[in-house]
């Protein structure tokens, strides 16, 4: 199993500072680059796993932006590669030379699908790197994935699975973007507390905005920075930007 786990709403600062050849920075907040640093080297070999497989300009531009990102983050060294529909057979070969697996963010049903159809909870299991997950990544990473509808229509189509099966590198359910989503109308309905909050019955989900992350290692999750616990139906802030809070052990 990899040795470090970071689940991120997002995990980028923008715009950089000028004078920066870069779309944006890693984030320092919560202590996160830090971090980081402190399990990765300076020339790491980077794997992004596409959230959707078949958006080949929209990977590449990605592979292109994120490249530059952790370069100019303090890893000067690093290089990276992105698996995609083109190349998802090459996915033994390509994690056996990663040091950090990125799992991106997108559609969280797509990213699902195609994590499946590439068996990569099987190939993760004897993978000694770290990984990353970015907003639905974070959310795919889980053991069962609450797929919070996202599109229009999916909140009102009966056929839509809103629990999926997921890497199982952590049970923490992570709801990214809070900052962003927590006032959202879908489909004409509030998106927390008329389709999350229903859905949290008999369930806990971890809302995060961007900037807060949780960290997983040693079997032990802790949430880094600002967060709300989503159960029974209520919303209540469980740390505040700057703490660390230990949740719930993962083994």
């Amino acid at each position: 199993m990899p040795r470090t786990v970071f689940l991120t709403s997002s995990p980028c600062t923008y715009p950089p500072p000028p004078g920066v050849d870069a779309p944006f920075l890693l984030s320092e907040e919560n202590g996160f680059l830090r971090l980081l640093h402190e399990v990765l080297p300076e020339d790491t070999r980077l794997l992004l796993i596409a959230a959707d497989p078949d958006d080949a300009d929209f990977n590449e531009r990605l592979l292109a932006d994120f490249t530059l990102g952790f370069r100019a983050s303090g890893f000067p060294g690093l290089q990276a590669d992105i698996l995609q529909r083109t190349n998802q057979d090459k996915l033994q070969p390509l994690l056996d030379r990663s040091d950090l697996v990125l799992l991106c963010g997108g559609h969280v049903p797509t990213q699902n699908r195609f994590f499946r159809q590439i068996n990569l909870k099987a190939a993760l299991s004897s993978y000694a790197g770290s990984v990353m997950g970015i907003s639905a990544g974070s959310m795919n990473a889980a053991e069962t994935v609450y797929a919070q509808p996202e599109l229009p229509g999916e909140s009102t189509d009966k056929g839509y699975a809103r629990f999926l099966p997921g890497l199982g590198l952590t049970r923490v359910q992570i709801l990214p973007h809070l900052n962003k989503e927590r006032h959202t109308i879908l489909d004409g309905k509030r998106l927390y507390e008329d389709i999350t909050f229903p859905d949290s019955i008999g369930r806990c989900f971890l809302a995060i905005p961007d900037g807060s992350f949780v960290f997983v290692q040693d079997g032990q999750a802790r949430l880094h920075g600002e967060g709300w616990k989503v159960a029974e139906g209520v919303m209540t802030k469980v740390a505040p930007k700057g703490d660390v809070l230990a949740l719930s052990p993962e083994n």
